[in-house]
């Protein structure tokens, strides 16, 4: 099947188990898919291609055997390499932990391959998940697939996450997002990812950025997916004392696409009136559906918003510097810290931080989390280990901007396409640009 690629992971996961298709079939179209264009679009660090198609072949043996198949039997996907994976290393995308093999896998993949799902390899990412536009002078810059000529940014932290489903070289992946980095992403690259209410998903076993706010997450390409994935993911776990010991939810056979009643704040002082035409316009349209599927949508003004940032600065940085602080004591004298400044920020800025968090109340939000339009989007520069030029801070401020509500108070949140986008044309434009 040509377009086995381009099916949906709710699509793959009925056609595996009703045997239309085999589990080594599409591990195979997959594989053959990253080969012929990860070279350009760098969106693995690593690619399990040998123990991808043995697991391949033990689901099909199962399915053959009748045993029970888990809701996600044969489906490949690709975790950010900052979650262990047994036997195979996980870099967090620095060199530093270019040979780290953990022993064991993150609780989060532990979960969805029991429920059936394959790893086809590590994704690529921003060194230590610690910057929002996705570059990596270590493994390549993950190209965003839908202007490779221009070779614009695919967003960070989890810009492999974003490139290989938007390019689909996976059905699906996983990300983390601490400020931004699955909704960014998935923004940029045209797919929806979800950042989970904080303790929904468990973090044991995922390389943090900052304990307090980091957050595991599915990225796909339709919301279905994510919920399936999510489902999966979800747990209370042990080994991660901030998970919820809260039921599970059915998360897929929540979207029944009822919103009558439904309660949805919508921003124009933060988002919607600085945001580009084209971005603004698809927010503004989509707020006028909901109204008229009975959603009751109210204009909010969130006044705490300019102090969030303040609040990001004191608590990203400190927590950082905490979980490096002995590979950093090892670092020879005037090496470049990830953030300079963070040695001289007192542990009192990490608590008013905390603080200006729990002041910001909890909001039902419609707001573009991207202002910027395909024009305005950061076209990929190099930074090798420095900053890149300050012309682009305004751009890279923007890639922020929409994301501070929601993680400054560990609240849910939802990255998605604004309409749908028909097949014909994802598969046109998704690989523009990367034949031959």
């Amino acid at each position: 099947m040509p377009d086995l690629v381009w099916r949906s992971v709710t699509e793959l996961s009925r056609m595996i188990q009703t045997k239309e298709v085999s589990p080594v079939e599409v591990v195979r179209a997959f594989l053959e898919r990253v080969a012929a264009l990860d070279g350009k679009l760098k969106a693995f660090i690593t690619v399990c291609a040998d123990a991808a198609l043995e697991a391949a072949r033990a689901a099909e043996a199962e399915l053959v055997a009748g045993r029970p198949a888990g809701p996600l039997h044969g489906v490949p996907y690709g975790p950010k390499d900052l979650y262990n994976t047994r036997g195979v290393r996980t870099t967090g995308g620095s060199k530093i932990l270019a040979d780290f093999v953990p022993t064991d896998d993150a609780t989060v993949v532990s979960r969805l391959r029991a429920a059936g799902a394959i790893v086809l390899g590590k994704l690529n990412m921003h060194e230590f998940a610690y910057g929002p536009e996705g570059l990596n002078a270590h493994y390549g810059d993950a190209m965003n697939p839908w202007d490779g000529r221009a070779h614009r940014i695919a967003g960070g932290s989890s810009s492999g996450s974003g490139v290989a489903v938007a390019a689909a070289l996976v059905p699906a992946a996983l990300g983390s997002d601490t400020g931004g980095s699955i909704r960014i992403p998935a923004a940029l690259c045209g797919i929806s990812g979800v950042k989970p209410t904080y303790g929904r998903v468990s973090r044991a076993g995922v390389l943090p950025l900052a304990w307090s706010m980091d957050h595991a997450g599915p990225m796909a390409r339709t919301v279905a997916d994510c919920a399936l994935m999510l489902g999966a993911m979800a747990c209370y776990d042990p080994a991660d004392p901030t998970t919820s010991v809260l039921p599970v939810p059915d998360y897929l056979a929540a979207l029944t696409g009822e919103v009558k009643g439904l309660r949805v704040g919508l921003l124009r002082a933060h988002f919607t009136d600085v945001a580009a035409p084209e971005v603004r316009d698809a927010v503004v349209a989509a707020a006028r559906t909901l109204e008229r599927a009975g959603a009751l949508v109210d204009e909010v003004n969130l006044a705490e918003i300019p102090r969030v940032s303040a609040a990001s600065f004191a608590i990203v940085p400190i927590e950082a510097l905490a979980y490096h602080a002995a590979r950093a004591a090892r670092r020879p004298p005037g090496a470049r810290d990830a953030d300079s400044g963070a040695p001289a920020r007192r542990e009192g800025d990490h608590a008013r931080g905390r603080d200006i968090r729990c002041a910001v109340g909890a909001h039902p939000l419609h707001a573009p989390l991207q202002p910027l339009g395909p024009s305005g989007v950061l076209r990929r520069v190099r930074v090798h280990h420095e900053r890149p030029p300050d012309r682009h801070a305004d751009r890279r401020a923007a890639l922020r901007r929409g994301d501070r509500p929601p993680r400054r108070r560990c609240l849910p949140a939802l990255d998605g396409l604004a309409h749908k986008t028909p097949r014909a044309c994802v598969k046109a434009r998704g690989v523009r640009g990367l034949r031959g």
